[in-house]
């Protein structure tokens, strides 16, 4: 596997703007997927694709998907991080194309979360 280009990055966030509803404060849920290099490396490019593919084959058109870097949690690679409206974000560790679309499904359209996917409820920032 080997590095994202210029041009893929490009692919992704225009996919991800013709799937998503980007507007400030229209979606109903956020979906962050870890994309640093330690990300990358353990299958979060797929799982990012197995998420768009997802969004656009369901039609769900208020999730927002964006992408940040390391979590600082390597061996817990891929994450991603579901922010939906009114509950505290929840962090996935180990995800696959199949355990991203089931979060997919349960917690970003209809908020439930999914437990056993879940490593954190809440949020790392420090009050």
């Amino acid at each position: 596997m080997g590095k994202l280009t210029i041009e893929e990055l490009r692919k992704i966030r225009e996919k991800a703007k013709r799937s998503t509803n980007l507007r400030d404060a229209q979606g109903k849920a956020k979906i962050t997927v870890h994309m640093g290099t330690c990300g990358i490396a353990s299958g979060a490019r797929e799982v990012m694709d197995a998420l768009l593919d997802a969004i656009d084959r369901y039609g769900i058109r208020d999730v927002l998907v964006t992408t940040s870097g390391c979590a600082g949690l390597c061996s817990h690679e891929p994450m991603a991080t579901v922010e939906y409206h009114g509950s505290p974000p929840v962090k996935y560790a180990k995800l696959t194309p199949e355990k991203i679309e089931r979060i997919l499904l349960e917690h970003a359209d209809k908020g439930h979360m999914v437990e056993e996917y879940a490593l954190a409820i809440g949020s790392e920032k420090m009050s």
